[in-house]
């Protein structure tokens, strides 16, 4: 079981080499309409925490921070307050934010997104960000598009199943999945010899390795 487990994380990050996407591009598939939720919900902790803090001044009522010496100085306690309702709302909304993008992620990656959005939420709940390590390293490879017919595929599929072409080369010596920069395979050292990517539109099946 571990052997097959290992070669499916194996075959994963060799089919994830396709992907070119940057830090920023995959900061932009969060939802627009949490990150306005969380701005919203910052906005509205800081009306309610000085609104009380002030009639709490008025009153002599309770302050926070609950120290009696800051009653003299109300700039500082609004400070320390301000302070620590930023820190509560940074830390809530990156774990907003961070489930947003799990679950749009597995989404577009064919995965059961509210699954893998639930998996994440408990793991990281009671150990940090260890099940958002988990989801980044076990994610599906993004579909692409064929190069001979241009139809979108899953990049689980080593033909696309519109045109039949042959999506992952492999060794014609021991089977394992190579790269089409490969002269030679890094399993076994047998020479490959790949054959020309097709110019546009579709045709019949034409095999990557001969």
């Amino acid at each position: 079981m571990s052997d097959a487990f290992n070669e499916r994380l194996r075959l994963i990050r060799f089919r994830r080499k396709r992907e070119r996407s940057r830090f920023r591009d995959e900061l932009r598939i969060i939802p627009k309409w949490l990150v306005w939720l969380c701005i919203l919900l910052y906005i509205v902790a800081l009306v309610i925490g000085i609104a009380v803090n002030l009639h709490g001044f008025r009153t002599g009522g309770d302050i926070f921070p609950g120290d009696e010496s800051l009653r003299n100085d109300p700039g500082l306690s609004f400070l320390g307050l301000t302070a620590v309702i930023t820190a509560v709302a940074v830390g809530f909304s990156a774990l907003l934010f961070m489930l947003g993008y799990v679950y749009r992620d597995a989404k577009r990656r064919g995965m059961h997104p509210a699954l893998w959005t639930l998996l994440v939420l408990i793991l990281s709940a009671g150990y940090f960000l260890i099940g958002l390590i988990i989801y980044l390293l076990v994610r599906e490879p993004l579909p692409y598009t064929c190069p001979q017919c241009a139809a979108t595929v899953n990049a689980r599929f080593n033909f696309c199943p519109s045109c039949k072409y042959n999506l992952h080369p492999a060794c014609p010596q021991c089977q394992r999945e190579v790269d089409d920069g490969d002269k030679f395979c890094p399993y076994c050292a047998t020479e490959l010899h790949h054959a020309p990517r097709p110019i546009s539109g579709p045709g019949p099946a034409a095999p990557s390795l001969t």
